[in-house]
């Protein structure tokens, strides 16, 4: 099986000053995700790694830069779901964590499970997790932002990454710092699995963002992958889900999608969706904002 790899910076506006930022965060975690498949690991390590990357970049809602809750504070999600025994992990609303995509990781290898807060956090601590004080994770701009009271257009939701390896296997994961100003405590749909996340060997795996509250009640990620158990293209199983969710419910989505012969699609109905992907025979990674800016040569060139 020839290795696939597929993420994205978040469903938002990108405004013209931010593109570059974009471009050079979304290629750094595709790359370093794709490193990982290249020599043989697994799909699983190369989602870690490919997050961890957009968890250092205050250019996304993850980690380092996640947006400030009602009380000042940083608050974050993150879930892992790997395919071949539907094993996942979770964190929600915690807070001090260098890299929650870690922690979903190893929750994920110990006990399928979601872990909340105070429960999170000490899971974390208890498995040599990168700690940090709580207040690393805000950046200059967010807390600016936060103070400020500014009206924000191109801070992404979620970040997320899907990869297929070596073996067959698919794996998926998510991370977010939630919305601006959202009360404490509150969780959207990145740790929960198949809304924010869902990988099944069987049909794909799917990774989404966007509006939470939008994304749940019509499990988004899950609709995704069932697109593709009832024959359709990723593409085409991309775009149906996005056009389900705006046909029953109000708010903005994106989702990237790889099926087990490692074909790859998303869809969106924001503005842009900041999106790389990477897999054999590709000399370099592609890089887009917006699903309309795939030309006849890129849609060639996917698996």
């Amino acid at each position: 099986m020839k290795p696939v790899i597929i993420v994205h910076g978040g469903a938002k506006t990108i405004s013209p000053d931010k593109v570059a930022a974009n471009q050079a965060g979304c290629l750094a975690a595709v790359e370093a995700g794709w490193e990982v498949l290249r020599t043989g690991g697994s799909a699983a390590a190369a989602v870690e790694a490919a997050i961890r990357v957009l968890e250092s970049d205050q250019t996304f809602n993850a980690g380092f830069g996640s947006t400030m809750n009602s009380e000042g504070e940083v608050e974050v999600d993150a879930a892992m779901m790997e395919g071949e025994s539907l094993a996942w992990g979770a964190v929600a609303a915690i807070q001090g964590v260098r890299h929650p995509i870690a922690v979903a990781r190893r929750i994920m290898e110990d006990k399928p499970r979601l872990l909340v807060a105070r429960s999170g956090e000490r899971f974390a601590l208890e498995h040599g997790l990168e700690m940090c004080a709580k207040d690393d994770l805000i950046s200059e701009e967010q807390y600016r932002e936060w103070k400020e009271e500014v009206e924000v257009l191109d801070r992404p939701n979620t970040v997320g990454c899907v990869a297929l390896d070596a073996n067959g296997n698919l794996a998926a994961g998510t991370s977010t710092g939630g919305t601006t100003g959202q009360p404490q405590g509150r969780v959207g749909d990145s740790a929960l699995v198949g809304c924010g996340l869902y990988a099944d060997n069987r049909w794909g795996a799917c990774s989404t963002t966007g509006d939470g509250e939008s994304i749940i009640p019509v499990v988004l990620a899950k609709m995704a992958i069932d697109g593709i158990a009832s024959g359709k293209h990723p593409e085409e199983a991309a775009r149906f889900a996005i056009e389900t969710l705006v046909d029953r419910v109000e708010g903005e989505a994106g989702c990237i999608l790889l099926d087990r012969e490692g074909r790859i699609g998303w869809a969106h109905n924001s503005s842009d969706m900041a999106v790389a992907y990477r897999f054999e025979g590709l000399s370099r990674p592609a890089f887009f904002t917006r699903q309309d800016q795939k030309n006849e040569l890129a849609l060639n060139l996917l698996p």
